[in-house]
């Protein structure tokens, strides 16, 4: 590759990112970089329900990113190559994202460092990505750059992948029987942490062979035999038109550990989501729901969804209530898949490309990552919740700045332990791992422990429970512990951007709230509703504050009905909407009005994310509540 276009710098500075696009040639270099360019900047959620092809998606590429970019701003502007900084691909999962750059006219990618998904997608798609700033030095200087050899630098399986032309012509040797793994299957055994164990337990040997290995590392890179893959309607579209052009009429590998969730777009068309919202969204959402429902009819997959065959909710909740078990590995087409790690497994997040190779083969690669181990200790004295606990954690430089971190594909899990997690549910303890990924994390696990058991025994009391958990052992090493003692956390918020934008809520206090929303996969359980009604409980909205309330689940719904909660919210005049994912994604009840600043129980606060530019700050459920009742953000205590 030779510079025959113009490198895009995704600087800091507005002004100067407008420089650029303006036709100015600047040399950025050593500009600071805007951190954590996230996907919902590549590639908007409305954007996202076009199509998922280059020529749908290029024109949309970093429409509105820091309020500068305009419509086909990027491609017009002849664009070869784009500059990033650190945490480049933060969020979302969507693989458009990817496919956004190729149809922008993007031939390759640099950035400190990359988020996991993202980087992964970038991988299965073909589009070249380096951390080496010296190949940015080159192609200024005139040199012609070997993209084949960045290939080469990457692990193992990465470059098999690279080299079989990507991972479903990968996925058509593996099934053909011609596939030798890349990767050591007879390492010793040793002591295992809790999430090693899971992926060990996994692993896939070959044909004929039994799955399972003594031993794996971080930094391996393998297969491992998939539980459970879901999809929803902003990815299933993308994967069966993937699967279809690279196998065919092939069947499903074990379709009965498949699901489909309609819930991305069931909540555009409620009364309260703002008619510019539903003009610009609805028909064509419908258009990707109605591939998936074809799918689903097609390959025998279960869906789930108002009116459907299986119950509705947010699919990470409803993989929990149904799905998983302790000791599998389960993917799912949303970033948000670490939920399900709550119950002992080991759960994440993939692309398209990923879970149409998963959908064949019944497989999907694994980077092993690196292991931090949390162990949370002393009361929470009933004010201190799992939200206050992840945004304080993910907050803390050792993650923000990603410490961890040592080479370019290393990717991180966080292992939950500790007596001061007895305190808590499955519904709240899910809160931590759901919100591993906004600390560019590639998932959570929570070791064993009575909310598990109880969880699990409630939702099916012929399981034998013991039998499944996994527990580290003793003597297993980590890449660092930390103690958290609840008595020490503050109550703590996200300010506008990203998750990881940590305050003690103490110095948000003049913070000015008029949009209130408690929903989403993270916010929106039946331990997240009751907190709270408690605080709303005799008491009014402030004058002017809007709040929604959106159940995560069918079940979460009837139950909060059943034990008079949504009468409170009722009460004080709330939305109450349907279970989905409503306005997290811009898609429904509670999206920002202009001129709104938004409290909000969700897990991700970027810039339009909910569907308008206004700020949005992440808040937990009783905070929620008490910043609805006085119109700023307020700690609940002190009503």
């Amino acid at each position: 590759m030779k510079l025959n276009g113009r490198v895009l710098y995704l600087t800091e500075s507005a002004t100067d990112l407008r420089r650029q696009l303006d036709g100015e040639s600047i040399d950025a270099r050593d500009d600071d970089k805007h951190f954590a360019v996230n996907t919902d900047a590549m590639i908007s959620g409305q954007a996202c329900t076009l199509g998922y092809t280059p020529e749908i998606l290029g024109p949309h590429f970093l429409k509105n990113f820091k309020e500068v970019v305009c419509e086909d701003d990027v491609r017009r502007g002849g664009y070869q190559v784009i500059v990033g900084g650190d945490a480049y691909g933060s969020g979302s999962s969507r693989e458009v994202a990817v496919v956004a750059h190729q149809g922008a006219g993007i031939e390759l990618v640099i950035a400190d460092s990359f988020q996991r998904i993202f980087q992964e997608n970038m991988v299965y798609s073909g589009l070249p990505f380096t951390t080496d700033r010296s190949v940015l030095d080159a192609l200024l200087q005139g040199e012609d750059v070997d993209l084949e050899a960045l290939a080469q630098a990457l692990p193992d399986f990465f470059r098999s992948v690279a080299e079989k032309g990507g991972l479903l012509p990968f996925g058509t040797e593996l099934m053909n029987g011609s596939f030798v793994p890349t990767y050591d299957i007879h390492k010793l055994q040793r002591p295992l942490n809790a999430v090693e164990k899971v992926i060990a337990q996994q692993v896939y040997r070959g044909r004929h062979e039994v799955d399972g290995v003594e031993n794996v590392e971080a930094g391996d890179q393998v297969l491992c035999r998939a539980g459970f893959r879901g999809m929803h309607e902003y990815t299933a579209g993308m994967v069966i038109d993937l699967y279809k052009n690279a196998y065919g009429d092939a069947p499903i590998e074990n379709p009965d550990l498949v699901a489909c969730f309609e819930d991305h777009f069931v909540l555009i068309n409620e009364p309260t989501v703002p008619d510019d919202v539903k003009s610009k969204r609805l028909l064509p959402a419908q258009r990707l729901a109605e591939e998936m429902v074809q799918a689903c009819r097609e390959y025998g997959v279960t869906l789930h969804g108002p009116g459907r065959d299986a119950p509705a909710g947010v699919c990470h909740r409803l993989v929990v209530e149904d799905y998983a078990l302790p000791g599998t590995v389960l993917c799912l087409t949303d970033s948000h898949s670490p939920t399900a790690g709550v119950l002992n497994a080991f759960a994440f997040g993939v692309g398209s490309t990923a879970m149409a190779f998963a959908l064949r083969t019944g497989l999907i690669p694994v980077t092993v990552p690196k292991v931090v181990r949390v162990l949370v200790e002393g009361d929470a004295g009933e004010v201190v919740s799992p939200k206050d606990l992840i945004l304080h954690l993910i907050g803390d430089p050792y993650f923000k700045e990603e410490q961890w971190r040592e080479g370019p594909t290393d990717t991180c899990v966080i292992q939950f332990g500790g007596s001061g997690l007895d305190q808590w549910n499955v519904d709240e303890l899910s809160v931590l791992t759901n919100m591993t990924v906004e600390g560019g994390l590639m998932t959570g696990l929570v070791e064993p422990c009575d909310a598990i058991r109880n969880f699990l025994l409630n939702r099916d009391s012929t399981i034998d429970v013991e039998s499944l958990l996994v527990y580290p052992d003793a003597d297993a090493s980590y890449v660092r512990t930390l103690t958290l003692n609840l008595a020490q956390v503050p109550l703590t918020v996200a300010s506008p951007g990203d998750s990881r934008y940590r305050k003690p809520l103490a110095e948000c206090e003049e913070v000015v709230i008029h949009n209130v929303v408690i929903a989403s996969c993270t916010g929106g359980s039946y331990a997240d509703l009751k907190a709270a009604a408690a605080v709303l409980e005799g008491r009014e909205l402030a004058a002017g504050v809007r709040l929604t309330v959106t159940p995560s689940s069918e079940a979460v719904a009837e139950q909060a009905e059943a034990e008079g909660l949504l009468h409170v919210f009722r009460r004080v005049g709330a939305v109450i909407s349907p279970p989905g994912c409503g306005s997290c994604i811009g898609n429904g009840p509670g999206v920002p009005l202009p001129g709104e600043v938004t409290a909000s129980t969700t897990n991700r606060n970027f810039d339009r994310r909910m569907g308008s530019p206004g700020p949005v700050w992440l808040v937990s459920p009783a905070v929620a509540a008490a910043s609805a009742v006085t119109g700023r953000l307020v700690d609940p205590r002190c009503l």
